[in-house]
């Protein structure tokens, strides 16, 4: 992917999870390449040809189970219009704009992949609007994982001028028969989605190190569970790369001194065996995602290379729904081991400090509340983070007889992230104290930078009051904190 400060390059080849996120959350514009354009047009023409000597799904043929019904005759002439109509039924809220963006980028990569068949005024289209900032209204709800068909209608008819732009606009495009749903056929807006959420979860959990860090400085915790001869002798990489960052923020050498205690909680002891899992949970589901983003998934792929069209089963997410399900719930397992160590922090006989961190007269409550908000928050997690991937639907009179959800599984992606986020806060507010508490002469090690950027932050009063402006603080440093 060729970018500079304000440009990202659509090629359809080497779009990163990076970039989406700079063009949805950064407003980022973006350059069609020309060669990708190239490759466009050579679809077009290739499908274009081969439409006038056989039968090609969409363009002279209905949709799902209406694949049997031949289009011709003056009923070609507003098919693709009556697909996209037809197909725009999204209900409920409305996308947020971040995600809008996503899915629209993402759609333009793949249909500079070439395999789409739409003609290159659509891409010229959809790269000016993303440029602009010009963004449709789009539904948020009508998909189960098998193509965002009512999403990607809804853009295409505000392409096309038959709907309002929402933000900004631009002069309409014209669709013929043939770019209905070579648009549609397309699971960007899911997509987009999950790249956010990926990219999301991978900070949280960078923060997860540091956060972590503190309260094993504020537990006195022992290091012999992060030595590198313990994660040798069963090498899998995210808990290997958990326990390196482990001994690198807290300046551990490979002599690790032992802790106030022979054997540590798990919120401490098993810190790398659990983060680890989810590290690499997370990279393989970016690496599921690059491919998508740059696949030619349209069904059907039109091959200029082959001079022909293929029908297939690109529209079926399968490994991104899993991949999902397997990324939540190993990011719901770290929350667990933050909620413990949480409840480590609020505990005497484990920090020497007073109960829940009190400062002030007996009965005191200092952080009491953070357990009952950090659970509420898990709980929220825990739910979000059930498995999507274990029921399927039949539509279109039995056709299409399995989805993957993986629409479902990125929604929820996204509700995990959030809540990850308030897990994580709430532990961080609490570490800090108890730090403060302590009146913790720290090493200067990178675990000292992370306390001094949250202590700059955090309010430094110890007297029972609200904690709610607190965790704001500390939910909006982890992107800070994922960056020492």
């Amino acid at each position: 992917m060729s970018h500079g400060e304000a440009l990202i390059t659509i090629d359809g080849r080497t779009l990163t999870c990076a970039d989406v996120v700079r063009v949805a959350r950064d407003g980022l514009p973006v350059r069609l390449d020309p060669n990708a354009r190239e490759r466009a047009l050579r679809a077009w023409e290739e499908v274009e040809d081969i439409a006038t000597r056989r039968e090609v799904y969409g363009r002279t043929t209905g949709v799902g189970a209406n694949r049997q019904e031949k289009v011709g005759g003056e009923a070609v002439l507003g098919h693709g219009m009556r697909l996209l109509r037809s197909h725009a039924g999204g209900v409920g809220p409305l996308l947020p704009e971040d995600k809008v963006r996503a899915a629209m980028v993402v759609r333009l990569n793949q249909l500079a992949a070439g395999g789409s068949g739409a003609h290159p005024r659509v891409l010229d289209a959809l790269e000016q609007a993303i440029s602009l900032g010009a963004l449709p209204e789009v539904h948020r709800i009508g998909a189960i994982g098998t193509g965002d068909l009512t999403v990607l209608a809804e853009i295409a008819l505000t392409l096309a001028g038959d709907r309002a732009w929402g933000a900004g606009g631009l002069p309409a495009v014209s669709l013929d028969t043939g770019d209905a749903l070579a648009f549609m056929s397309s699971n960007a807006a899911t997509l987009g989605e999950s790249v956010l959420a990926c990219v999301e979860l991978q900070v949280l959990l960078r923060a997860s190190h540091a956060v972590a860090a503190l309260s094993f400085l504020a537990l006195g915790g022992s290091a012999e569970a992060y030595a590198s001869v313990v994660h040798e002798a069963r090498p899998h990489p995210g808990q290997v790369h958990c326990a390196d960052e482990m001994r690198r923020l807290l300046g551990i050498d490979e002599a690790p001194l032992a802790g106030r205690r022979i054997q540590d909680p798990f919120g401490l002891r098993a810190f790398p065996q659990v983060q680890g899992p989810a590290l690499d949970s997370l990279a393989q589901l970016e690496r599921i995602l690059q491919v998508e983003v740059n696949a030619q998934a349209e069904n059907p792929l039109v091959s200029a290379e082959a001079h022909d069209v293929f029908h297939h089963a690109h529209f079926h997410t399968a490994y991104v729904a899993v991949a999902l399900d397997q990324a939540r719930a190993a990011v719901h397992h770290v929350a667990e081991l933050s909620t413990a160590r949480l409840g480590d922090l609020v505990e005497p006989t484990m920090t020497n400090l007073p109960p829940f961190l009190a400062s002030g007269p007996a009965g005191s409550s200092g952080v009491m509340i953070l357990e009952y908000v950090a659970h509420d928050a898990l709980a929220q997690l825990r739910h979000a983070a059930l498995p999507v991937t274990l029921g399927t639907a039949v539509v279109s009179r039995g056709l299409e007889d399995h989805a993957s959800f993986s629409t479902q599984a990125a929604r929820q992606a996204t509700a995990v992230a959030e809540a990850f986020r308030y897990v994580l806060a709430c532990e961080l507010v609490a570490a800090v104290r108890a730090l403060r508490l302590q009146a913790a002469e720290l090493d200067d090690v990178p675990a000292r930078a992370a306390f001094e950027r949250a202590a700059g932050d955090l309010d430094p009063t110890l007297e029972d009051r609200s904690l709610t402006e607190d965790v704001g603080r500390a939910f909006g440093l982890l992107p800070a904190l994922a960056e020492l």
